[in-house]
C-alpha cells in the first residue's frame, strides 16, 4: 500500500529561512484531515497553506472523514501533515465510530511506513496520539489541557532542533485536547513541554514530528474552532465567548513559523 522508495530526503540539519517558497513544489505536501465539519476543515486547510507559504497546488488535502486513504506513494510527496480533530486514540474501542476505526487503522499503516522511511511528517495535536501509539508511547487522559493558550517551553533538544529554529525558548501557543502522551519511549525525543502537559512536541528519527499544540492556529483560527466545537465536550458551551475573548488577549505569533519551517525544510523545488 505504501511505497518506501528513496526520495532523496536527508536527515536533520540547520535550515535557512528564505522569504518565499515555491507555490507549487515538484512534489506537493499532503494534508490529512480528520475534521468532518466543513467550516473547521476548510479553515484548517487554508491556515496550513497560508502559514506554510503554499497554495492548493503545493498542498493537497484528503478528508479522511469523507473517503478512505487509499494507496499513498511516498515518493510523490514532499511531506505529510496530519491535522487535529475530535478523535482520540485513547477512546474506548466500542465508543469509536466505524469511520474513526477505519481512519486509525489507515493512519497506523501509513505511520509504520513513515517511521521506517524517516519520511517528513508533522502531526498536529492528534499526531501526538497517533504517532505516540505507533512508537509505543503511553497516551491517556492524565494531561489534558483546556481550550486556549498554553505556555510552551522548548527542551534542550527542542532548542537545537531545526524545526524550532528561531523560536524563543518559551512561547504561547493555542491548544485544547482530551488526551496526551504521559510517557515517551527511548526512540522518541521530547522537544517541548508545558506546565500541565509533559509532552508538547516530540520527534522520531530525524524527520517525523508531532506537536500537542496547534502550529497552524492564530486568533481567528482558534475562534473558529471554539464556535465549531463548543458542543464537543472540550468546554462548557456557555463559556465560548469568554474563551474567544481570552484568546484575543494572548500573543500567539510564534507557533505558525513551524509550518513555514517544515515546508522550507522539505519542499523539493523546481
Amino acid at each position: 500500500m505504501f511505497s518506501l522508495t528513496d526520495n532523496g530526503i536527508g536527515g536533520a540539519s540547520e535550515v535557512s529561512r528564505p522569504s518565499t517558497l515555491y507555490a507549487v513544489p515538484d512534489a506537493p505536501f499532503l494534508l490529512l484531515s480528520i475534521r468532518g465539519e466543513d467550516e473547521a476543515a476548510d479553515d484548517e486547510y487554508q491556515a496550513m497553506m497560508r502559514f506554510a507559504g503554499l497554495d492548493e497546488g503545493g498542498m493537497h488535502r484528503i478528508r479522511l472523514t469523507h473517503r478512505a486513504l487509499g494507496d499513498v506513494d511516498l515518493t510523490r510527496w514532499s511531506g505529510i501533515v496530519l491535522g487535529g480533530g475530535p478523535y482520540n486514540v485513547s477512546d474506548e474501542q466500542d465508543a469509536k465510530s466505524a469511520i474513526q476505526r477505519r481512519v486509525e487503522s489507515e493512519l497506523a499503516e501509513l505511520l509504520a511506513a513513515v517511521i521506517e522511511r524517516d519520511f517528513p511528517f508533522l502531526g498536529c495535536c492528534y499526531g501526538v496520539g497517533t504517532l505516540g501509539s505507533a512508537v509505543g508511547a503511553v497516551v491517556d487522559r492524565a494531561h489534558s489541557e483546556p481550550v486556549g493558550a498554553v505556555m510552551v517551553e522548548l527542551t534542550a533538544e527542542g532548542r537545537s532542533d531545526p524545526l524550532f529554529a528561531g523560536l524563543p525558548d518559551t512561547f504561547d501557543a493555542f491548544g485544547g485536547h482530551k488526551e496526551a502522551a504521559s510517557w515517551l519511549p527511548p526512540s522518541a525525543v521530547r522537544l517541548a513541554t508545558s506546565p500541565a502537559c509533559p509532552v508538547q512536541a516530540f520527534r522520531v528519527g530525524a524527520n517525523v514530528y508531532a506537536t500537542q499544540f496547534h502550529p497552524e492556529l492564530d486568533v481567528n483560527g482558534i475562534c473558529t474552532r471554539i464556535d465549531v466545537y463548543k458542543n464537543h465536550g472540550y468546554f462548557a458551551p456557555e463559556t465560548a465567548e469568554s474563551l474567544k475573548e481570552d484568546a484575543r488577549q494572548r500573543d500567539v505569533t510564534h507557533p505558525t513559523a513551524i509550518m513555514r519551517t517544515f515546508a522550507q525544510r522539505y519542499t523539493r523545488p523546481r
